[in-house]
């Protein structure tokens, strides 16, 4: 039997809250611990694609044409200088998306159609999703086998993270009955701010398990490395930034391990 990807959606409808980031180091973290791994930018933005160096002229298969079918996952998949991981781009046409397909059949499906390609090519597919709930969202919550969710530790984390249990239950009962909720990462956190610890304590009183121990820090370094177009783990090992994506990437194996 040919092993297939396991697919895990990066989602949260609110912005800022560190999903780029969480999906540009776990998919390296993972790439490092010997995965073969694909990251799928499905953001407009193209924030993931830039943090690996893919140049925008460089996009010409991307996320886009992908789920217009003028481009084969296999044809759009790039291959990064990290070794083990690729990534499928993303350009700000993929915007267009959601009113281009409105009128498709199955449209809900055109990424996960897409995927099964070259899915028994990787062990693991990381999809990097926009801040919203729209059709994108839906179409990487229907390939998913499962979801990771990015959550500051700011006021309103727990708000937003209902609408974001709403569309994910929306989808499990008609979309996609499999989907499950791998885990909640708490992101941006900072131990000299006591509003972080009383969200975090929360967070963990509402979803137990649920929540991740490692906790993803606020650290400078996760934000220069970006405009280095490099990964975290790449451009500074050594930070608590970036080894706290190792930490999550160990604990996420090790959750899959004992799902097994």
């Amino acid at each position: 039997m040919i092993s297939t990807a396991r697919i895990i959606a990066i989602a949260n409808q609110k912005g800022g809250v560190g999903k780029t980031t969480t999906s540009v180091n776990l998919a390296t973290a993972m790439a490092a611990c010997g995965r073969r791994v694909l990251l799928v930018d499905f953001d407009p933005q193209g924030n993931a694609s830039t943090g690996f160096g893919i140049d925008l002229e460089a996009r010409d298969a991307n996320s886009y044409r992908l789920l217009t079918g003028e481009a084969s996952a296999a044809e759009a998949c790039y291959k990064t200088d990290i070794a083990g991981l690729h990534v499928l781009p993303a350009v700000v046409d993929l915007s267009a998306a959601e009113i281009e397909l409105a009128e498709v059949e199955s449209r809900e499906f055109r990424l996960r159609n897409a995927l099964q390609q070259v899915a028994s090519d990787y062990d693991y597919i990381f999809i990097d999703c926009p801040p919203s709930l729209g059709l994108l969202t839906v179409n990487a919550l229907c390939a998913a086998d499962c979801v990771v969710v990015p959550l500051q530790c700011e006021f309103y984390a727990l708000e937003g993270l209902s609408q974001l249990m709403r569309t994910i239950n929306m989808v499990q009962q008609g979309l996609n009955k499999d989907l499950l909720i791998q885990g909640i990462v708490l992101t941006m956190y900072d131990s000299r701010n006591k509003l972080s610890e009383m969200v975090a304590n929360d967070v963990r009183s509402h979803f137990g398990n649920l929540v991740y121990t490692t906790v993803i820090p606020r650290n400078v370094r996760i934000s220069e490395a970006p405009s280095f177009g490099q990964p975290v783990l790449i451009y500074d090992l050594k930070c608590a930034g970036a080894q706290a994506y190792v930490a999550l990437a160990a604990e996420l194996l090790s959750q899959e391990k004992e799902a097994a």
